[in-house]
């Protein structure tokens, strides 16, 4: 190799070598800066969804703690009916919240009750009044939570974007005279089951109602997690999520209150 040849080499050489450091000392840092990126990428860690407030979705209103239509004939109780579903009794705020279901499960607190008090009614009506089901119902003799399902009927089938009207009612006096009763009422209205959402049930593998509940599907939510509570042996998880479902709607204090009962009723 002729000398020319062979400085023109080492030249080429001794440029090359600073920028294989430069290159070196570089590349870390753009390790470094694409982990950042990559971090700030992640979503955050996701909230307690089972413990969050429902929104206040505005009119209509209801009565989520029991009332009485008189005083006079109906005892005294120590916790009252209550409807589990979000809203707060702390002034004129809503109790309309959504389902996908056609036929919808609703959900009741029923207290320890005088022994003679045990026939009730429930009652679901649509926007202008006109009852879609309506049947009687015989409560058990313990405290606790209640479901009623709607009939899989095509003449009680929720429709989307309407709006119903329920009502449980606990009859107590002299049923010879004008009827007296413990009451809630809450709303409910029918939406689509969008695509994005229909994704997303697909692909959780923990559990529909935190789906449910992350879009805001009260009713879909609390049942699906009944049903599972009831089909699956170990239920410590269950048992916290439940806990923290009834924490969310401010109402922790029924959470410890056993399911008694599925009610699938016909008029």
């Amino acid at each position: 190799m002729s000398k020319n040849k062979l400085s023109q080499k080492r030249q080429k050489l001794a440029y090359a070598l600073p920028l294989l450091v430069i290159g070196l000392v570089n590349y870390p840092i753009k390790v470094q800066a694409n982990s950042v990126q990559l971090f700030h990428n992640r979503s955050p860690q996701r909230p307690n969804l089972l413990a969050q407030k429902f929104p206040d979705n505005g009119e209509p209103t209801g009565r989520r703690r029991g009332g009485t239509s008189r005083r006079d004939g109906c005892p005294e109780l120590k916790t009252p009916i209550t409807a589990v579903v979000p809203g707060e009794e702390n002034g004129n705020k809503s109790f309309l919240a959504a389902t996908i279901a056609e036929y919808p499960t609703f959900w009741v607190y029923v207290p320890e009750l005088p022994k003679n008090v045990r026939s009730a009614e429930f009652v679901l009506q649509d926007e202008q009044d006109h009852d879609v089901y309506r049947t009687s119902v015989t409560l058990p003799g313990k405290a606790g939570t209640i479901g009623i399902n709607l009939p899989s009927s095509p003449q009680y089938a929720l429709k989307q974007n309407s709006k119903y009207h329920w009502f449980f009612r606990v009859y107590c006096g002299n049923p010879q005279n004008q009827p007296e009763y413990f009451f809630v009422d809450a709303w409910l209205q029918r939406v689509a089951l969008t695509p994005d959402l229909q994704q997303q049930l697909k692909s959780t593998k923990s559990g529909e109602y935190k789906v449910y509940a992350a879009n805001h599907l009260w009713y879909d939510a609390i049942t699906n997690l009944a049903d599972l509570d009831r089909t699956h042996s170990d239920t410590s998880i269950l048992a916290e999520d439940w806990m923290n479902l009834f924490e969310g709607l401010g109402l922790k204090e029924l959470a410890q209150a056993p399911i008694l009962q599925r009610y699938n009723l016909h008029k």
